[in-house]
Order: structure tokens, then sequence, then C-alpha cells
């Protein structure tokens, strides 16, 4: 008698440790038995299917969790786990919707005591749809704003293109030389963008890798700053301050020029006046601002700055530049701040290790 008890305490015991796993769990969890009653249905998935965990165990799945699909078919009576095939062993997720309306992701798993044998359990798991539509909805907007950014420059080049082709004998020197640095410049556009998606790609997937070596930080600010002259902006504009003698430091050339071109393009488009660049020594590694004279960012849109596809009032480029320019900073172990320049416009103010030779 007292090992029956015992048994019945480790039974009892072992129910209520499964029951606090499954509580545990970051998805929602429903076990129905061989007869199709719920018995396991854990506290994320009574969340999702707004469902009194203890009322429903012991009812039929069927009723405590409805399933339709994207034609408003019943599930359970498409999928026919308990009476289908017996050779089935799982169900791949996909998008369901509850009776109320609202999706859900859906998988499952077929227990069977032997092949092809009876469905002795099914166990479902439930997940809320609403992040993976977000993310679809990034992947649709990134594919609009790409398609919109390539429209413009490839319109440009395909038109000058044929002009110069069918006319290139009636075109003066003058008309060719325009029509080809246009061609020029807008090829140069459509490479920043692949560019763009490029990095963002990586800095997403966790593939972005920093090639480390001895870079000049001022003179990688001097090569940009006399790129943006050359493109027409005056050299009055820009002034580089660096205040102070500055570590070696060990730094992915091509992506520190990449941070810089960016953040001055983002001075220069959306601020105003002069835009300075200060370099100083920061702790073991060095720290650039960099400032315009403009209006500055609302203090309430200061913490979507860096988001993908984050855009000021003035709406331009493809809203991939900030996010891109904390993902490469981030990479070299360093970070990024804005706020309120001294001359009232932005700052943008991001500070790098120096690294070290042994990881170049």
């Amino acid at each position: 008698m007292r090992e029956a008890v015992v048994d019945g305490d480790q039974r009892a015991g072992t129910a209520a440790g499964t029951a606090v796993a499954a509580d545990d769990l970051p998805d929602g969890l429903l076990v129905a038995d061989g007869a199709g009653r719920v018995v396991v249905f854990n506290r994320m998935a009574a969340r999702l299917c707004r469902t009194d965990p203890d009322a429903a165990l012991g009812r039929d799945l069927r009723d405590v969790l409805p399933l339709a699909d994207a034609d408003g078919r019943d599930w359970w009576k498409c999928s026919d786990p308990y009476g289908g095939l017996r050779t089935r062993t799982r169900q791949p997720e996909r998008r369901l919707c509850l009776g109320d309306g609202r999706e859900v992701l859906m998988s499952a798993r077929y227990v069977r005591e032997h092949p092809a044998g009876p469905l002795a359990r099914l166990v479902v798991t439930l997940r809320d749809a609403a992040p993976r539509e977000r993310a679809d909805r990034g992947r649709a907007d990134l594919v609009s704003t790409v398609a919109h950014e390539l429209r413009s420059p490839l319109t440009s080049v395909k038109g000058f293109t044929a002009t110069v082709l069918a006319k290139w004998d009636r075109l003066t020197e003058r008309q060719k030389i325009f029509m080809l640095e246009t061609v020029n410049a807008d090829a140069d556009r459509v490479t920043r963008l692949i560019t763009e998606l490029l990095s963002v790609s990586r800095i997403e997937s966790g593939r972005l890798e920093v090639r480390r070596a001895v870079v000049d930080l001022p003179e990688r600010v001097r090569k940009v700053v006399a790129g943006r002259i050359a493109a027409g902006d005056p050299a009055d504009r820009f002034r580089l301050h660096v205040a102070g003698p500055l570590p070696e430091l060990w730094l992915d050339a091509d992506k520190v020029e990449q941070i810089l071109s960016n953040l001055v393009e983002n001075a220069v488009r959306h601020g105003a006046g002069t835009v300075t660049i200060v370099i100083e020594p920061h702790e073991e590694g060095a720290a650039v601002s960099v400032r315009d004279e403009g209006t500055g960012i609302p203090p309430e849109a200061v913490p979507r700055v860096f988001r993908q596809f984050w855009r000021s009032r003035r709406r331009g480029g493809t809203g991939l530049g900030l996010f891109i320019v904390k993902g490469l900073i981030e990479a070299h172990g360093g970070a990024i701040t804005v706020g309120r320049a001294p001359t009232g416009g932005a700052e943008f103010r991001f500070t790098v290790p120096a690294g070290a030779p042994e990881f170049a």
C-alpha cells in the first residue's frame, strides 16, 4: 500500500513538474491525448487563445483551439490529425486564424506508439504572428524603398544612354559631357545603394567582417570632405578640428570612410550652415563628432533615429544610412549617440577603441 502511495506521489510530482516546465516555455503549448482531450495547456497558449488554462484541460482540442485557414475553412476538419494518414509525423509551421480572427503561427507533432499506429498524442505549438508580420512589412518596405530609389537613376541612365547612341553625331561636345557625367553620377548612386543593401544584410545576419589596419582618421575625414567639394559643395562649408594627438587606431578603413560619408552627407542634406567635424582622443581610442547648424533633431525623434527607414521631416534617401552607421560602429566595438550641437544643430558623436595589431 505504501508503495502505491509513493508511486502516486511521484506521478503527481512529475505532472506538477511538467506543468511548471510547460509554463516556462516562450511559445504556446497544447498537448491532446489519443481521444483529442487537452492534457497540457501552458500559460502562453492561454494568453494567445485568451482562455482559462484550467478550464481548457479535459476539453476537446477543437473547442479549445478553433483554427481556420486563410479561406475560413475549419483547419481541424481539413487536416484531420486523428483520422488522416497514419504515416504523418508532423505539421510544418503555418499561419492560421483563431476564432476571433487573430493570426497565430501553428506547428504540430504527431506522436505514435509505433510507426503507422493510431495517434497517441498531438503536440501543438503556437506563436504570435505579429512579430512575423512586422518582419514581413519591414521586408516589403525595403523592397519598395529600393525600387523607388533605383527607378530614378536607372531611368536617367537609360534615357541619356539612348539619346547618346541615337544622336551622337548631332550632339555638341558640351551636351555629350553633360550626359556622360549624369550617367556616371547616377551609376555611383546605384552603386552606393547596393553597398547599403549589402551592409544592411550583413549587419542583420551578424556576418559583418571588420578588416583592421592602421587608419589615419583625420586623413579619412579630409578625403570625405574633398569628395563632397568635388561633387559641388562649397569648401567653406566644412571645418575639421583635431583636438590633441590620437593613439594608433586599428580600424577597417573602408567602413570608417562609409561611416564618415554617411554622417557628413546627413549633416549636409538635413542640416544647415557649417559642418564641423571634431576628432579627439577618447579613453583608449578616439571620438568623432559631426555637427551642423540646422534646427537639430526633435527630442521625441531621437530614439528612432538609428532605426531602419527613419527619415526626417524632409523625406529623402533610403532611411538606411544611420542604421548602417550604428551597425558599422558597433562592429568596431564602439558606440554612437545623437544630441544637440553647441551651434544649435544636430551632433552625431561616435567613439571607437584603438583596437590591437593582433586583431588586424
